[in-house]
């Protein structure tokens, strides 16, 4: 499956609507597990500088005949302006590629109070073209309106938990009023959610596999999703998403499944 939906940022470029998560994925198995993944038709990888596999997602990129949007990330102790800018240098040279379409801070961790200045460093990068887009990652709307309020920038993306059992709604609803792309980290919710009855019925009404029933609520929703796993069926099944669409009462049911309780992940508040 190659023929995938994008989604429009606010600077004008695109980026595939689903995508692979390499998180804690080893260094040693990414050209592996990563070139597969492009091979079933990923077209979309997602990595960090925390994750210490860049120079493996970058080979297996490179080994692609296809072009693969590539994210990566600015970990915590890489933030400040000019800290930022070596941090990038040094993704950047990890991955080898000709260019990197998306860089976002990881977090923004709001004790250190220097994600404005590193938010001022991703400027610097993409008005010099070293970067094709910017964004952020686990950002709250406070922290959203200060680096926009701040710099007039706006981010082009804020990757998020997201997941039936913690929907973000009101978050999606300022992203949405500002232009910004909301990218579900843990979309499956670590594959809690795929047990809950409601998820089973609508997957067997659809003949889908729960998983492919969350990912797909993702992708009607308008949300950008990258899914992660090392397994090529797995992937594979990930993947195979495109055949079929939720209804008004599959979507309604899932909505029903958010709770303010759901989040599994730390809060970016308390970083």
């Amino acid at each position: 499956m190659t023929d995938q939906p994008r989604l429009t940022l606010n600077d004008g470029r695109a980026i595939p609507q689903i995508g692979l998560g390499v998180y804690k994925l080893p260094a040693d198995e990414a050209v592996t597990v990563v070139g597969a993944a492009l091979d079933l038709g990923y077209r979309h990888v997602d990595t960090a500088a925390f994750y210490g596999n860049e120079q493996g997602v970058g080979e297996a990129v490179r080994q692609s005949p296809q072009t693969i949007f590539v994210t990566t990330k600015l970990w915590n102790e890489d933030q400040g302006f000019d800290r930022a800018l070596r941090a990038f240098d040094a993704s950047f040279a990890a991955l080898g590629l000709d260019w990197l379409d998306l860089y976002l801070i990881h977090w923004p961790v709001p004790a250190q109070d220097l994600y404005v200045e590193t938010w001022k460093a991703l400027i610097r990068l993409r008005d010099e073209g070293r970067v094709k887009s910017i964004g952020v990652s686990n950002f709250s709307q406070g922290h959203l309106e200060r680096i926009i309020q701040e710099t007039g920038v706006v981010p082009a993306v804020n990757q998020i938990e997201l997941h039936p059992r913690f929907q973000q709604t009101d978050l999606r609803r300022f992203h949405q009023a500002q232009g910004i792309v909301t990218t579900s980290w843990s979309p499956l919710g670590q594959g809690a959610i795929l047990d809950d009855p409601a998820i089973a019925r609508i997957a067997d009404k659809h003949g889908k596999t729960p998983a492919q029933i969350v990912i797909r609520w993702h992708l009607d929703s308008g949300l950008s999703v990258i899914p992660k796993s090392a397994n090529p069926h797995r992937q594979a099944e990930n993947l195979d998403v495109f055949g079929f669409a939720l209804d008004q009462d599959d979507m309604a049911a899932i909505a029903g499944l958010d709770s303010p309780d759901g989040r599994i992940g730390p809060d970016p508040e308390l970083l």
